[in-house]
């Protein structure tokens, strides 16, 4: 189990089920932050109170927990486990493509419950690394692109050679204390081009 207690929000219909749910869930060392009896409860308290992890029950009136785990991934809140006593294939696949991290039929029991939770913090925790290497990828490739076009913008209005264009921009940008990008955005702003 992880060093620092995880944060969960629970929302099955049945108050039954979410009682023994709860009771399972801080037996094993969590910590439940807010319980739901439907989907739109369930929505509001996840995004008021960012849990770590969320669990739903797929049947529940207002939102069944599937539309719910869709909207909470969409909005990369918190990785989604879905509880259901119904394992069909076209649940399973509405459930995958709205991003769950685990589905877990019941009945099931409190030592079933650890390792599906502990798996689907891991997984999110790598997407979520994934995704912000992604958007620092996304944002040196921008940064290449603005250098590149204002390099070659220095080379056609001075006639210099590509290192020495980009010298000229690395050279403003320590002396004015701005980025690269943003002197050959400048460049390229000056030059209308």
């Amino acid at each position: 189990m992880s060093e620092s207690r995880l944060r969960i929000v629970i929302a099955d219909d049945e108050p039954i089920i979410r009682l023994d749910l709860k009771k399972m869930l801080e037996d094993s060392g969590y910590e439940v932050v807010g319980e739901a009896g439907d989907g739109i409860r369930a929505l509001e308290l996840v995004r008021n109170l960012k849990p770590d992890v969320v669990i739903l029950d797929i049947k529940m009136p207002e939102m069944d927990g599937i539309d719910a785990a869709r909207v909470i991934t969409e909005e990369k809140i918190a990785p989604v486990l879905l509880l259901t006593a119904y394992s069909q294939i076209d649940l399973v696949n509405r459930a995958k493509d709205a991003g769950v991290y685990s589905y877990l039929v019941k009945p099931f029991k409190q030592a079933d419950l650890m390792p599906q939770i502990e798996v689907a913090v891991a997984r999110w925790e790598a997407y979520q690394k994934i995704e912000e290497q992604a958007a620092s990828l996304e944002e040196k490739l921008e940064t290449r692109k603005v250098v590149d076009r204002a390099k070659g913008i220095l080379m056609d209005q001075y006639g210099l050679k590509e290192q020495e264009a980009f010298r000229r921009i690395q050279v403003q940008s320590m002396n004015t204390r701005k980025s690269m990008r943003e002197i050959a955005e400048a460049i390229i702003i000056a030059h209308n081009i």
